[in-house]
């Protein structure tokens, strides 16, 4: 906004004919994202309230979450403000994650002063206040839970860490907020708005069926039976446990989803010694075709300059596309055009990377290193090898050398002695060279009000052979002048026109993308199977958004475990015993299944965004848990068995649990289902946590009450023993 506004206001003052424009705009795509989240987050909250008014049936108890899910989301703004953190796709759908779980906390509260005000005939005011006595320990108990199981993703390192982080504040801040809004203001709400429940007055007809349809599930008897069953049930839940291990390792993995972002990129890369009208024509070939597109919006040529190197026989085109064109096929026409009208050297179509400072493309980057000091010959060799096998194999494309290509350089001798005898300094005779192949700046002198800059270069015609250049003078001690010829001997020479090195060996970069179809993690494994097959001495370190796939990999499992043992040692101290938190964590392999599940199902992969689902499933899983096992645990210390406790707080919980959970499964609907601008990205994030809602519900009021019964049975038989 700031350079378009600083360019409309320079625009009056441009020469005649004069005008301006931005070829190469990223800006609309990050607006169109951000717009595209907003409607999801719109979208989610009308769901969640319409589940809230089809259970509660009553507008007012409906307002009461509605209330305070903006206030939510205002404090968690101000904290991020306060954070220097910014409105990006990624905090924006840690606020879209939030939703389900702010109004968790509002709907346990409402619907448990519902409860009392139908089944003890209770005033608002008076509900209230026995709801809160009843319910504050289970809001608290939830909170922590949810909040702490983000605390390991904010130590993550690397810029993993970083995407974690922001999820991990809007979506902790959501909750702690959402918590004391559930303690402060959400009772006083339920007090002041809600009135007597009116038993003379008929529900609707519709409502008065559901209710029927709800009570007729039979839950409580099926209950009672698997309780009979523990021990069979547990060997199920071990099988469940198993196969979500399973699937877990099977997953296709990734870094980040491969987006759209509104353009991609094209590199030419053409034979060493051409010149840059050969580079110009392939470039004006690809601008023609361009131009019959009707998906291109605009084009925007750089010659001289690629992502292998600067040269005369390098370009870049950046394509941007309208909101309506689809890339891939525009990509998958560009790569045919191409292959027809540029017959010499590469011509590359790619999408820009998922994070633009970790690569230059998307797909994978390696290093392939000279380990053994076999010197270039042998480490050019190894690379033939590897880009030859690479072509071969169904699960590599467009794999390349990620370089100039070898070509035809001059060399220049100059005799020192004989310049020092004609007077000549050697500054001056490589200043002279300089100056006339590339150029030198004098000075600066006004014109017209402006001050501009004097450059110095010979002129194209007479710097294009290396004996124009060497018919130059250069002026000696006594003001006279030698040519360069007289001093400077060439010999040509063949040999690559650049050296890298990485970890300390000599290296070349190879580029590549998956085949269709097929995972980054994949096609990764396919790349160290090709480089393990290369002679000795040679290997393979990855780079970039590659590296940091595999370093995001690696601290995966970690972070489930310190997440689950946090959620452990929360518990553990607030309920000062084991047999709780064991009971509750028990029910997380049943949440996980359904996201591995979910994520099989629709062809995705275990990257960044599935693992924040994860995370986010073990938290929600735990809250499922807890409000049956706390009021198990309070019906236990008031006389009843380890089973009856069970049976009678999985009955009275059954009803906020299918509510809560429902809400937020509803709430990332709209992520797993959604389209356009960012879609790669909400649809890794909404469906794991989809499946695993949907799994972590129906599985966790079937195996939680089972869980309590033998955890708890088996520590009284433990001190019964032990006594």
């Amino acid at each position: 906004k700031a350079v378009n506004a600083r360019m409309a206001e320079l625009a009056p003052g441009f020469p005649e004919g004069v005008s301006w424009s931005a070829p190469f705009d990223t800006a609309p795509f990050v607006k169109t994202s951000i717009e595209k989240v907003l409607h999801t987050l719109a979208e989610a909250m009308v769901l969640v309230f319409l589940v809230m008014f089809l259970f509660l049936q009553n507008v007012r108890y409906t307002l009461i979450p509605a209330i305070v899910v903006p206030i939510a989301l205002l404090g968690t703004i101000a904290v991020m403000l306060l954070a220097g953190f910014s409105i990006n796709v990624l905090t924006m759908f840690g606020m879209v994650l939030a939703i389900g779980i702010i109004v968790d906390d509002a709907i346990v509260v409402v619907e448990n002063v519902e409860r009392l005000m139908h089944e003890e005939k209770l005033s608002p005011r008076d509900a209230t206040i026995r709801a809160m006595a009843e319910i504050t320990p289970t809001i608290i108990g939830i909170t922590l839970v949810l909040s702490a199981v983000f605390i390991p993703m904010v130590f993550a390192s690397g810029s993993v860490g970083t995407i974690y982080r922001q999820f991990a504040v809007a979506m902790s801040v959501s909750i702690l907020l959402s918590a004391f809004l559930a303690l402060t203001l959400t009772p006083a709400l339920c007090a002041t708005l809600l009135k007597p429940v009116d038993r003379e007055r008929p529900k609707h007809r519709f409502f008065r069926a559901f209710d029927r349809w709800f009570d007729r599930t039979a839950y409580e008897t099926w209950v009672g039976r698997l309780l009979k069953q523990t021990g069979r049930m547990m060997a199920i839940f071990v099988l469940l446990a198993g196969l979500m291990g399973i699937g877990f390792v099977n997953l296709p993995s990734s870094f980040l989803p491969e987006e759209d972002q509104g353009y991609y990129m094209t590199t030419f890369q053409l034979p060493a010694d051409a010149t840059a009208s050969r580079t110009m024509e392939a470039v004006s070939a690809f601008e023609r075709f361009a131009a019959t597109r009707p998906g291109v919006l605009t084009t925007q040529a750089i010659l001289g300059f690629g992502f292998s190197g600067s040269g005369a026989n390098a370009a870049m085109i950046y394509t941007m596309f309208k909101p309506e064109a689809d890339a891939r096929a525009e990509i998958a026409a560009a790569d045919a055009a191409m292959a027809k009208a540029v017959h010499e050297g590469t011509v590359m179509n790619m999408m820009p990377p998922a994070i633009e400072e970790l690569g230059t493309s998307s797909g994978f980057t390696l290093r392939l290193e000279d380990r053994a000091g076999k010197g270039r010959a042998a480490l050019e060799a190894a690379r033939d090898q590897l880009l030859q096998l690479a072509a071969s194999d169904p699960k590599l494309a467009n794999v390349y050398a990620d370089g100039l290509p070898s070509g035809t350089s001059i060399r220049l001798d100059i005799d020192r002695a004989k310049a020092r005898a004609m007077g000549v300094s050697f500054a001056a005779i490589t200043d002279m060279i300089g100056t006339a192949l590339g150029s030198s700046y004098v000075n600066d002198f006004p014109n017209q009000g402006r001050l501009q800059q004097v450059i110095v270069q010979a002129d194209a015609p007479h710097r294009m052979n290396i004996g124009d250049v060497l018919a130059m003078r250069v002026r000696n001690a006594a003001g006279g002048a030698v040519a360069l010829s007289e001093l400077v001997a060439v010999t040509g020479e063949s040999g690559p026109l650049h050296l890298s090195k990485y970890n300390g060996y000599p290296s070349i970069s190879i580029t590549g993308s998956p085949a269709l179809g097929v995972s980054s993690g994949d096609a990764m494994k396919a790349m160290e199977a090709i480089a393990a097959r290369l002679p000795r001495g040679f290997g393979i370190d990855w780079t970039g958004a590659s590296l940091q796939e595999r370093e995001a990999g690696a601290q995966a499992p970690l972070l489930l475990a310190l997440s689950m043992l946090v959620v452990f040692l929360v518990l553990a101290a607030l309920y000062e015993s084991w047999t709780i938190p064991t009971s509750v964590l028990l029910v997380v392999p049943l949440g996980l299944i359904g996201a591995v599940a979910a994520v099989l199902l629709r062809g995705l992969s275990n990257d960044i965004f599935f693992r924040v689902g994860l995370i986010t499933i073990i938290g929600l899983s735990a809250k499922n848990a807890i409000l049956i096992v706390e009021f198990a645990k309070r019906y236990r210390e008031q006389g009843m068995g380890p089973m009856a406790a069970a049976m009678t707080a999985a009955r009275v919980r059954l009803r906020p649990i299918i509510m809560t959970s429902l809400a937020f499964t509803l709430g990332v609907v709209p992520l797993m289902l959604a389209r356009g601008a960012s879609a790669e990205t909400q649809t890794a994030i909404g469906t794991g946590v989809f499946g695993g809602m949907i799994t972590g519900t129906v599985l966790a009021v079937i195996f939680v009450p089972v869980f309590f019964a033998a955890v708890l049975g088996l520590a009284e038989r433990w001190k019964a023993g032990k006594a």
